[in-house]
């Protein structure tokens, strides 16, 4: 666009002109009711997590997950653990608080009361061998009442529960390995929305609080971890981010106003701002969406926007408000120049930005979009609602912003105007310096040093974890109440929330009737237990091979498994399948995994040790066939014929637990994170290419983006973030942002070169009228989100300092990288003078 096409604009141009401008009153009314409209919606809004919001549910792993959800539960566990701070447990009051705690644990919301477990439920058993034959019963015996009044439980008493511990092989899984507390194992029914199953996990976050609240005293300590827990410590942190919304809108007020000087002009880039976010949350819930506690940082993201577009529009109504035009040339010439009504410079500002800064937003509603090739319904949300708010910032940045400012009468006009002149003069060195870069030998210099940065930047970067690189929950401080108590956990005992299982398929009564199914399951139990993260293996065979000790007489050399059908029988009959170990007719058989941690190393050496077994033994049929439905059909035919089959065929698929969740997720990320890059890198070009129409120009603007993106992957790595689902889509709204810079820079340069001007002078042009607009855009989304930092919610931190580095870096890389790359592909030949 040149000077010229500001005077006679293009058809589209006069026709946007002419709807916008000529109904100013009609356009302020459309958009008083709409936001009156959408402020309703936004106050039905609720918070919504949801459990399979969060897994890509098409994964291979997610469909193992889905098959055995009701038999074996999902991956939605609570771990209630309580411990005497003393020390011991055997104790009245432990053992009084440890029963209520069992049993108000049954009341907690969407809890399936079969499968709850803790020495108090009869569920949780004992058998030994006796002189008669052999012994079971439950670990609490009867009698043993810590809540009936009167009751005083003696020495002997205590010494019989703790023998039934030993003997029930509970120690480190429901007791802690020095016996200084137990655990309430809880888990929760499988979300089925089609069949109204919904789970409110704030309100379960909140009855488990309840809990602890009322039976931890100075004695007795409680301990809760699980999705459910997690989800309710997160939807607390998230509460502060209404306090830090709050203080960015101040901090951006003030920056705005020290930058315009002006209340006005301040209030309304604000008040513009605060229209996009009001409009998105109606959005939402027109939509039919909630707001995930993950999500709260769109709201932040979308004012961010809002404001960065809202200040260029505010640089633009200045200059043709004091000086009618482009705030290029010499101070004498700008005293000379006159100014024009507010109603022509809010007209002409808005003729001359609204394709750049539609490109620009267009740009970042690509940048989210992109993020919708991760196949995770909350992911999917977040695309959505944040492309929709880009795209309504459009219309309140691009059209009632400067609707606005046609009405706008600022005082003392005169001291602006110079206030402005000292702004435009002060840098002028700045910019000269800055200018040289676009001079063929400086601009071969900075282009070699950008090369070099990337290759850099990319072999460090590549060692970045896909998943959590940290213990605990990556998105809580260390120092969180949960992240405690997951500490807490795994210390006392052998086991936590981190469990990994993988289902042995087989064909039906395989545990009575295979040998081969049982011994092949147990030697892969015994290399799972070898491999560093596994703490501790639970398997039928195992338990199994236990029994068969105890009818021998409990001798050690009995701990094996008989070859014999009707001994395995004998052996595993007494399994239910509330046990978790295997389900109704015995044709899929869990080998439960319990994990150090879920840090990505550990999950990947765990399934890789899988992957490895499974191929080395020929113990996977292929993610696409269901050897179980096969196996039973075969001997169904096979009774029906009047036959007996048997089969030692087993399919060993991953995974349930939450660790195969994190193991699903992790590869999606993995599998797509180039990919989407690549779109976003593709997306912007071609926006560009079409603004501009030219492939070189568009290549300047995207080749500094690829920089940054590849030095934001190497600050990852130094600051020890995973590559997450929410860290690759900062990635993503990064660069979708921070070509912005680029794009406004670009265009006020090709405004100079289109009037005759060199590179050189082009670009000190583009810097002195906009590169105090780019500085303070940066400045202020950079403040904005640099306040997370000091959030409850450490993923909110860790994305405050990203985001702070993308908008800071990205700016800095337009300024230096854009003018050099300019020199060689656009103009290489051109006269220096």
């Amino acid at each position: 666009m040149n000077p010229a096409s500001a005077t006679h604009p293009g058809a589209f141009h006069r026709f946007a002109e002419r709807l916008v401008f000529g109904n100013r009153p009609a356009v302020l009314v459309v958009f008083a009711l709409i936001t009156l409209a959408m402020a309703f919606f936004a106050s039905q809004l609720r918070v919504d997590a949801g459990f399979k919001k969060q897994v890509p549910l098409q994964h291979e792993y997610m469909q193992t997950f889905l098959d055995y959800e009701r038999d074996f539960g999902g991956a939605n566990r609570i771990l209630i653990a309580v411990v005497d701070k003393g020390g011991d447990m055997f104790n009245l009051p432990f053992m009084q608080a440890m029963e209520n705690i069992t049993l108000e644990a049954k009341s907690i919301d969407n809890v399936d009361e079969a499968r709850l477990r803790s020495i108090f439920t009869p569920n949780v058993r004992y058998i030994e061998v006796v002189e008669d034959g052999l012994d079971a019963g439950n670990v609490i015996p009867n009698g043993f009442s810590p809540n009936l009044e009167g009751f005083a439980p003696t020495p002997e008493q205590f010494a019989t529960v703790r023998d039934n511990i030993v003997k029930a092989g509970i120690v480190g899984r429901l007791v802690a390995k020095d016996f200084s507390g137990a655990m309430v194992w809880v888990d929760l029914v499988p979300e089925d929305p089609e069949h109204g199953i919904h789970v409110d996990y704030n309100k379960i976050a909140a009855q488990l609080e309840a809990l602890r609240g009322k039976y931890e005293n100075e004695h007795i300590g409680v301990h809760v971890i699980g999705f459910a827990k997690m989800v309710g410590d997160i939807t607390d942190g998230a509460r502060s981010v209404i306090g830090f919304f709050f203080l960015t809108i101040a901090f951006t007020w003030l920056l705005l106003f020290v930058y315009s000087s002006s209340a006005k002009l301040a209030s309304l880039t604000v008040f513009c701002a605060l229209i996009s976010v009001l409009w998105m949350l109606g959005a939402l819930r027109l939509l039919g969406f909630g707001i995930d506690p993950m999500n709260m940082l769109t709201p932040f993201l979308i004012f961010a926007i809002a404001v960065s577009h809202g200040e260029q529009m505010i640089n633009r109504f200045r200059g043709e408000l004091f000086f009618g035009g482009l705030e290029d040339g010499s101070v004498e010439e700008l005293r000379r120049r006159e100014g024009v009504d507010p109603a022509t410079a809010a007209r002409l500002a808005f003729r001359m930005l609204l394709v750049p800064g539609s490109v620009a937003l267009i740009a970042g509603c690509i940048g989210f979009a992109t993020i919708l090739i991760i196949p995770v319904r909350i992911i999917f949300e977040l695309a959505i609602t944040a492309t929709i708010g880009v795209g309504l910032t459009i219309l309140t940045d691009l059209v009632l912003l400067p609707v606005l400012l046609s009405y706008t009468r600022l005082r003392n006009l005169p001291r602006k105007r110079e206030y402005r002149l000292r702004q435009l003069t002060q840098f002028d060195k700045l910019w000269a310096v800055l200018a040289r870069f676009a001079r063929p030998v400086p601009a071969a210099v900075i282009i070699a040093i950008g090369v070099a940065a990337w290759l850099a930047a990319s072999h460090y970067g590549s060692r970045v974890m896909i998943g959590d690189a940290q213990e605990g929950v990556a998105e809580l401080r260390p120092d969180a109440r949960y992240n405690q108590d997951a500490r807490l956990i795994s210390e006392k005992f052998a086991l936590g929330v981190d469990i990994l299982n993988v289902i042995a398929e087989a064909a039906p009564s395989a545990c009575i009737g295979s040998y081969p199914v049982m011994e092949t399951l147990d030697r892969f139990a015994w290399h799972m237990r070898n491999v560093e993260g596994v703490a501790q293996v639970m398997t039928l065979p195992s338990a199994a091979k236990l029994v068969h000790a105890g009818w021998n007489e409990g001798n050690v050399r009995y701990r094996a498994l008989p070859r014999d059908s009707d001994t395995l029988r004998q052996d595993t009959q007494g399994f239910e399948t509330d046990t978790g170990l295997l389900n109704g007719d015995c044709s899929a058989m869990p080998v439960m995994m319990f994990l150090t941690d879920h840090r990505a190393t550990t999950i990947d050496r765990v399934v890789a040790a899988v992957k490895q077994f499974r191929d080395d033994n020929g113990l996977f049929a292929g993610p696409d066939v269901n050897l179980r439905k096969q196996l039973a059909e075969e001997a169904a035919a096979a009774q029906a014929r009047g036959e007996t089959t048997t089969s030692h065929r087993i399919n060993l698929r991953l995974a349930t637990g939450n660790v195969g969740v994190m193991a699903a997720t992790n590869d999606e990320v993995r599998a797509v994170k180039r990919t989407m890059l690549l779109l976003l890198y593709a997306a912007v070009f071609v926006m560009c290419l079409l603004s501009f129409r030219n492939p070189l120009a568009a290549l300047c603007i995207v080749l500094p983006l690829v920089l940054v993106t590849e030095l934001g992957h190497a600050l990852m790595v130094e600051l020890d973030i995973g590559m997450k689902v929410n860290t690759l889509t900062v990635i993503a709204l990064g660069v979708g942002i921070g070509v912005d810079y680029a794009i406004y820079i670009f265009a006020r340069m090709r405004e100079a070169m289109q009037a005759g001007k060199p590179l050189t002078e082009s670009y000190f042009s583009a810097l002195k009228t906009t590169g105090i607009a780019i500085f303070y855009t940066a400045l202020t989304l950079a403040v904005g989100v640099f306040t997370w930092v000091f959030s409850d919610l450490k993923f909110q931190a860790d994305m405050g300092v990203m985001l702070t580095f993308m908008f800071v870096v990205n700016m800095i890389a337009a300024i230096v990288f854009l003018p050099a790359l300019c020199r060689w592909l656009l103009r290489p030949r051109e006269r220096v003078v």
